[in-house]
């Protein structure tokens, strides 16, 4: 299983014919916003002139729009050409078309293209003409545009759309529309009722602009390193991997121009990066936590976060400097995708080990088990681990449901299991999990939808719950002992919101989360309920998000 994972990117640019680049340039420069994107509505009056049906022009579409954000970019654009160019020439369209050679993709032939490219070079010329005249007399007839602009003029020309900062609140994209709900609709009720002091901070651009992350959690020396090792096919810098605890910190490996790693502080701080929010766990978390920029293709698709092992045994006696399990939490809510490593011989699920699993509660559909280093055990040995393990994490979950325990080794080395068995077991079950990181790109944007519409039902609940534990203050005398009674039966209170409001039980917050964050607060100080706020929130929910999603979907599914 050496070879590890690496996106399909047959398609990219550099693989391209020449010819579909400058085509490709060309019409960018006539049909782009000034934000450097084709939108579908766009893309369906240029995409007609290739004469594909409609059936096809929709699986074009599918192809090239891989992250369904409902826009065409650059990259986007050019596979969408080569489909096109395929198609015309009697391929038959499908997800593995693009691996044809480049000599089979020639330029897509697009009825009345460069009659529409003239028009627009001859009414450019003739107003640059009109404007040049000397004491209003006729200039000198421009000359004919040629038939294909330069490539390095068209590249120029492109590049320089491509800059251009769009309009303000200007949506061309789902990812462009929740950012317009969240700062318009969404945001002030957040800003009003203290969301962002008792469950997560208030999201800003680079939070919407992130790449999909993933994290993995697990005991010292489980293979978290080893396993982004063995994806990367390197190492990443500052990685330490040993039979003990190497990884001492949080690090997250991106994609960078430079080789380079950057400290906490400096990366916590810097606007176009979605850490902000982690400068409330303090300087001695930010101590421990660093970024590793690297180029690599797979990481401007992903991003990693490495985090130190979870302490077994007298180890976790040691009390860390900053809030572990808080840390855990917060990027459990911004990751995509958290994978528990464990290791055959350590399947002892510690207190710590615990808390950190628990912290995960409600982003269970993110959550991915693996029982790596699974070679080192023969088959037999294997399937009392394997029971022992869905046993163990019975027990913390507390759910009915079996968690999908993925098992194999994930290390360079050759892997030589006990038995022949062994051996097509983890391939079958590795080829499983890199399926699964796989389609984090493509289902990127349809986790954004996930975890917004998550945030504004958890904003609304956050919001009848302050508001009702304001209304329960008495107006004069005996505040402090009211609220400290209120405290006390946080329990009872949550109940009686649920019940007067209809709301479903399990989208309440901890309540011994809460109630922590609660006793640092005046709960008279707090506002009173304000319905216009909530039903605002409720309205996107209901019909401005389904309405986005509407318009972005697959253009010609409108047709």
């Amino acid at each position: 299983m050496k070879g590890a994972f690496i996106i399909d990117d047959v398609n990219s640019v550099n693989s391209c014919a020449c010819v579909i680049l400058a085509f490709s340039v060309l019409v960018l420069a006539l049909f782009l916003h000034g934000d450097g994107r084709l939108t579908g509505q766009d893309a369906v009056r240029f995409f007609s002139m290739s004469n594909l049906t409609r059936d096809q022009l929709k699986r074009v579409w599918a192809i090239a729009d891989v992250g369904r954000q409902g826009f065409l970019g650059y990259k986007e654009f050019v596979i969408a050409m080569q489909v096109i160019s395929l198609a015309q020439a009697g391929h038959e369209i499908s997800s593995d078309i693009l691996k044809k050679s480049d000599s089979e993709i020639k330029r897509p032939e697009m009825e009345g293209l460069i009659s529409k490219m003239e028009a627009q070079e001859s009414k450019k010329a003739h107003v640059e003409t009109r404007l040049e005249a000397p004491n209003g007399f006729p200039a000198s007839p421009p000359p004919p545009p040629p038939s294909m602009p330069s490539f390095s003029k068209l590249m120029s020309f492109t590049q320089k759309k491509f800059k251009d900062p769009p309009p303000p609140m200007h949506v061309t994209s789902i990812v462009d529309g929740l950012k317009h709900l969240y700062m318009e609709r969404v945001r002030p009720l957040e800003s009003t009722y203290r969301f962002q002091d008792f469950v997560t901070p208030l999201l800003t651009d680079s939070d919407f602009n992130a790449k999909p992350m993933v994290m993995l959690l697990g005991q010292y020396s489980t293979g978290k390193t080893t396993f982004i090792h063995h994806i990367l096919q390197r190492d990443y810098p500052g990685a330490h991997i040993g039979p003990e605890p190497t990884t001492d910190r949080f690090v997250v490996i991106m994609h960078g121009q430079d080789e380079r790693s950057v400290p906490g502080n400096t990366i916590a701080v810097q606007a176009d990066m979605p850490f902000n929010g982690l400068t409330k766990f303090g300087g001695s978390f930010l101590s421990k936590f660093e970024c590793s920029q690297l180029t690599h293709p797979l990481l401007e698709h992903v991003t990693f976060v490495d985090t130190p092992g979870v302490l077994s045994g007298e180890k976790q006696r040691t009390q860390r400097s900053y809030d572990f399990t808080g840390v855990i939490q917060w990027f459990a809510s911004k990751c995509d995708l958290v994978l528990l490593l464990f290791d055959p011989h350590k399947l002892d699920i510690s207190d710590e080990f615990k808390r950190v699993i628990m912290a995960l509660k409600g982003h269970d559909d993110k959550i991915r088990v693996v029982l790596n280093k699974a070679h080192q055990v023969d088959t037999q040995q294997l399937m009392r681990v394997y029971g022992a393990l869905m046993w163990s994490l019975g027990k913390v979950l507390n759910t009915p449901e079996v968690v999908r325990v993925y098992i194999g080794s994930f290390h360079d080395r050759e892997i030589t299991p006990k038995d022949e068995m062994g051996k097509f077991l983890f391939e079958k079950e590795q080829n499983d999990l890199l399926a699964d990181l796989k389609d984090i790109p493509r289902k990127s944007c349809d986790r954004k939808i996930n975890e917004f519409v998550k945030r504004a039902r958890a904003a609304i609940i956050h919001a009848y719950i302050i508001a009702h534990l304001k209304k329960q203050m008495p107006a004069m005398l005996g505040k402090a002992k009211a609220q400290e009674k209120l405290i006390d039966n946080l329990e009872e209170e949550f109940a009686k919101v649920q019940r007067e409001h209809h709301l479903a039980a399990g989208d309440f917050p901890n309540v011994h989360i809460f109630r922590d964050t609660l006793e640092g607060y005046s709960i008279d100080k707090f506002e009173k309920l304000k319905p216009r706020l909530i039903q605002v929130v409720d309205e996107v929910l209901s019909k401005d998000i389904p309405d986005l999603l509407r318009k972005f979907r697959n253009p010609y599914d409108n047709l």
